[in-house]
């Protein structure tokens, strides 16, 4: 199928295990948004719908697992500057994962949403935190982001497994394959907007009348698209 996004390679092998915390709005809504794209590209990636994740069995069994190093990607005080050019931050993240994998949590929500889910779940705030500035704004060409540093959760997982490789603590195979995906989506979209006025949809086939040549619309397959609700929680 000429709409179907799914990677005909298997996805990455990377040290590090990106978890998404989606909030039930995006859980529903967003069949195939940038976050469930990033999970088919990235290996051990996973996605966990929900709200209040301080008792959810999968986070905690994520958090207590002794070979893990939980961190929470969201900016604020505190949190660990990887686009810091001094060797300081990286070294300190380093020595704190002493070996243990590190398995970052990003909530993929909107910038609103997401801090209800911190606000029902204040543990997530007591993990180490980790923020970044993007190298380059969004690349979001279908959709107006709130602010320049905002980027959807593909390129903000991106960003973050690039900056984890700038500190020594990654190896980030393809530095392509993300944002070609996520340019090939934006592609279909485009395509579809074109084509009529329901981009998100293709048309129901329309039985020729008595007469006519059987040229019929693709048919519809309610065939759903990514919608722009992801935001960035690194910058």
């Amino acid at each position: 199928m000429d709409s179907c996004l799914c990677p005909a390679e298997p996805a990455m092998d990377v040290r590090t295990k990106i978890v998404l915390l989606m909030h039930p709005k995006e859980w529903r809504r967003q069949r195939c948004g940038t976050g469930r794209l990033t999970c088919l590209h990235v290996g051990g990636a996973e996605v966990i719908p929900g709200l209040a994740f301080d008792d959810n069995s999968r986070v905690r069994e994520l958090i207590d697992d002794p070979a893990n190093y939980t961190v929470l990607l969201y900016p604020g005080p505190g949190a660990i500057d990887l686009s810091d050019p001094a060797p300081g931050p990286g070294q300190a993240l380093a020595r704190a994962t002493g070996g243990r994998k590190i398995v970052a949590f990003l909530v993929d929500a909107t910038w609103a949403c997401s801090k209800a889910v911190l606000r029902e779940s204040p543990g997530l705030l007591k993990l180490p935190r980790l923020m970044f500035t993007p190298a380059t704004p969004s690349r979001w060409l279908i959709k107006r982001q709130p602010g320049p540093l905002c980027l959807s959760t593909l390129e903000t997982v991106h960003e973050l497994l690039c900056a984890l490789e700038a500190a020594g603590l990654e190896d980030y195979p393809d530095k392509t394959r993300l944002l070609g995906a996520f340019a090939d989506m934006q592609d279909y979209q485009i395509k579809r907007a074109a084509a009529g006025r329901r981009p998100r949809c293709l048309s129901k086939p329309q039985a020729p009348s008595d007469g006519e040549a059987g040229d019929q619309d693709l048919a519809g397959t309610q065939d759903r698209l990514p919608r722009a609700d992801d935001r960035a929680r690194g910058a």
